[in-house]
């Protein structure tokens, strides 16, 4: 089929800047202003001279926008000489997923149309990220060209020709271009198979000796729970609840957090609580995992899959080692003492694992907000977690509190919680930070309350693969006896800024692993708004969300 390309003219904008998952806007800004997306995914094409031919894999979590946005891209996609797009159908596709099928296919890289865990909805938010060859996000080199050539283009390529069929399953071509839609399921459960035991699982499952419900929030994992858990696994049908992926998340919030998931946690904390409750979010690279009333945060989560992947048969023969976000808990530190395996700590954004995961450093990672992940893809992956809790739970034969109270027994806990200031004014936001790294000189040695301040810095890293350094993530003040405050700014939200401030105290004593988390902090968090004057300065009463 001869198709015929046409160079439209168009006008750059200021604001294409990506953060950490891509560029993230509010709907209406892709909406309202002319050749927003167009500019944006032509300046992703203009810095990859190696496209014509290449293979490119596209998808999204379904919100709002996503379908009409594939449309755009697949002829976008046409015109810039791709040989090969590879779309889930629906226009879906899982981040975790997306990662996959780059990796499988050896793909030059991908578009997955995402915001993540944020809400959907023509008054929502939108979001495109690229991942490279290695199924991980971009990482700053490419990100930062991205942004530079956004503000210089003056024309993209696009093929004037029909929609194509998101629904239907096959093969479409289009000049020198395959089009092939594909089940956006198949490819990431043959991986979950290889990894878990599902036979194991599936006996566990269908005779009620392990019950389960996953909460998908009408987001892009309910396909994919449904197929594994209930089809695959045996789960009873209604084990997945909110499965339906809907463009508005039901006017529901996707981020699996206890503030969000209200109905699985009321099921969680009732009389007929299943053994294992998860969800996930939008995208499907977030986790939560609770117990019949009992919640685990996810820093915990990452040190427990660490010190049990022994029992599940994709990582028996070991972990070379793990990685943790600067700001997630250091429990899963004391794992690798135990193991005697290194522990990387990295900048908040999961493109800083893919070198390290790249490099055979590490195989497991994780971070405080919800994610965690291993060398199987190069993105968080929210079902792999359940799955693993899932195939633990089931090796063990013990349940989600007894699991972590051992764990707990044996290392200590990490209490820790986040305090989150969403949508607050950015004028306000940076002068917190500015007001809390003024105070970083005078600090350490100081006493504050009972502790003593041992180190205060903002913090920085220097990538032991490739020797980059990246600086200003986040304002660290180390604590004796064993705490921590950090203070840093989230570069998710569309709205406004959010101040995110992660508190943190270690109890080794057997006789008080059982407090409340807030109580147990209570200290640290009236001593964390003392430093920063969060309530102060916003004029807000408390937190927007408590983890």
């Amino acid at each position: 089929m001869q198709i015929d390309i046409e160079v439209r003219k168009t006008t750059p904008y200021p604001d294409q800047k990506p953060g950490t998952s891509g560029l993230r806007k509010k709907t209406k800004v892709f909406l309202e202003n002319p050749n927003y997306l167009e500019n944006f995914v032509q300046s992703i094409f203009d810095c990859l001279p190696d496209r014509r031919g290449a293979t490119l894999v596209l998808g999204g979590d379904g919100r709002y926008f996503n379908r009409p946005a594939l449309q755009t891209i697949v002829k976008m996609a046409v015109a810039n000489g791709f040989g090969t797009l590879l779309i889930g159908q629906g226009g879906l596709l899982s981040t975790p997923a997306a990662s996959h099928l780059i990796r499988k296919n050896q793909a030059l890289g991908g578009i997955v149309l995402s915001a993540s865990h944020n809400p959907g909805g023509p008054e929502g938010d939108f979001g495109i990220k690229y991942n490279i060859d290695n199924g991980g996000p971009a990482p700053a080199r490419y990100t930062e060209a991205f942004f530079r050539r956004s503000r210089e283009i003056r024309e993209y390529r696009i093929a004037r020709m029909a929609d194509v069929d998101l629904d239907r399953i096959g093969e479409q071509v289009y000049g020198e271009t395959t089009v092939k839609v594909i089940d956006p399921v198949t490819d990431y459960a043959q991986l979950m198979a290889q990894l878990f035991d599902f036979d194991r699982m599936r006996r566990a499952l269908t005779s009620g000796a392990v019950t389960i419900c996953f909460d998908a929030m009408h987001a892009v994992t309910g396909p994919y729970a449904k197929r594994i858990l209930e089809e695959e696994l045996g789960a009873p049908p209604g084990s997945v609840i909110n499965a339906v992926p809907l463009e508005d998340f039901g006017g529901g919030h996707p981020d699996p957090n206890l503030t969000y998931a209200k109905t699985l946690v009321e099921k969680m904390y009732g009389p007929e609580a299943p053994t294992l409750g998860a969800a996930s979010d939008g995208d499907g690279d977030r986790n939560m995992i609770l117990g019949r009333g009992f919640f685990v945060t996810p820093s915990d989560s990452l040190a427990l899959l660490a010190a049990n992947a022994h029992r599940v048969p994709g990582y028996r023969d070991g972990l070379r080692g793990v990685a943790r976000s600067m700001p997630t808990s250091r429990a899963v530190d004391r794992v690798a003492e135990a193991l005697g395996i290194p522990c990387y700590e990295t900048p908040t954004g999961w493109k800083f694992f893919g070198n390290l995961l790249d490099a055979g450093k590490i195989t497991l990672c994780g971070e405080e907000s919800f994610g965690t992940g291993s060398d199987h893809v190069r993105e968080k992956d929210g079902l792999w977690a359940v799955l693993f809790w899932l195939n633990i739970v089931v090796a063990t034969g013990q349940s989600v509190a007894t699991l972590v109270r051992e764990h707990w027994r044996r290392f200590g806990r990490n209490y820790y919680s986040r305090h989150d200031y969403e949508a607050i004014d950015r004028a306000t936001a940076d002068a917190i930070m500015t007001h809390l790294h003024d105070r970083l000189a005078e600090l350490p040695g100081n006493r504050l309350g009972k502790f003593r301040v041992v180190q205060a810095d903002d913090f920085s890293y220097t990538d032991p693969v490739d020797g980059s350094v990246t600086t200003g993530q986040g304002i660290r003040i180390l604590l004796e006896p064993e705490a921590r405050l950090v203070f840093r700014l989230s570069g998710t939200g569309t709205e406004g800024a959010t101040l995110r401030i992660y508190i943190e105290r270690y109890q080794p004593d057997p006789a008080r692993l059982d407090l409340d988390t807030q109580a147990a902090l209570a200290e640290l968090i009236e001593l964390a708004e003392t430093l920063s004057e969060v309530k102060k300065r916003t004029g807000r009463s408390g937190p927007t969300v408590v983890t």
